[in-house]
C-alpha cells in the first residue's frame, strides 16, 4: 500500500471541514511541552551534546507521527489529523519530513507561514501547502 493510498483503515473522508487556528495551536503547544521535557532531560544529562540529539528527536517525532497516523500526541488530544489534501490518507514519511522542514521556514518569517492559514481558503499553512496536506477534525 503506498503512502498516497487513501483506502487504508486510517483514511479520513475529506469534507470542507478544516481544523481551526486555536485547535492547531493547542495541539502544537502540547507537542512542544512533550518535546521540551525530553529536551530538558537530555540536556541535563548530556549538556550541550543533548541539543543535537533533541533536534533529531524532534525531526523523528513529527516525521513519524505525521507520516504514519497523521497525528502527534498533541493532535490526537485535540482530535485533529494531517491528511493528504487529495485523498484523505496518510502523507507518508517523505512528505512528513518536507512538512517539518518547511515548518521551520514558516516560523522564521515572523510566523507568517503559520498565520497564513487565517486567510487561506483551505486553512493551509506554508508547510501544509509544501506537503499537499490539510489538517482536519477527526470528530
Amino acid at each position: 500500500m503506498s503512502s498516497m493510498d487513501s483506502s487504508y483503515a486510517g483514511a479520513v473522508a475529506l469534507t470542507s471541514a478544516r481544523a481551526g487556528f486555536w485547535r492547531r495551536f493547542a495541539a502544537a503547544f502540547i507537542d512542544g511541552i512533550l518535546l521540551g521535557i525530553v529536551s530538558f532531560i537530555l540536556q541535563s544529562i548530556l549538556g550541550n551534546t543533548g541539543s543535537g540529539l533533541t533536534l533529531l528527536i524532534g525531526i523523528a517525532y513529527y516525521t513519524y507521527f505525521h507520516g504514519s497516523t497523521g497525528q502527534t500526541p498533541g493532535d490526537a488530544a485535540l482530535s485533529i489529523r494531517v491528511v493528504d489534501k487529495d485523498g484523505g490518507g496518510s502523507i507518508g514519511y517523505g512528505r512528513a519530513f518536507v512538512r517539518w522542514l518547511v515548518s521551520i521556514v514558516s516560523g522564521l518569517v515572523f510566523l507568517l507561514g503559520y498565520l497564513w492559514m487565517l486567510w487561506d481558503g483551505e486553512k493551509q499553512t506554508w508547510h501544509d501547502k509544501a506537503a499537499n496536506d490539510v489538517v482536519v477534525p477527526t470528530s
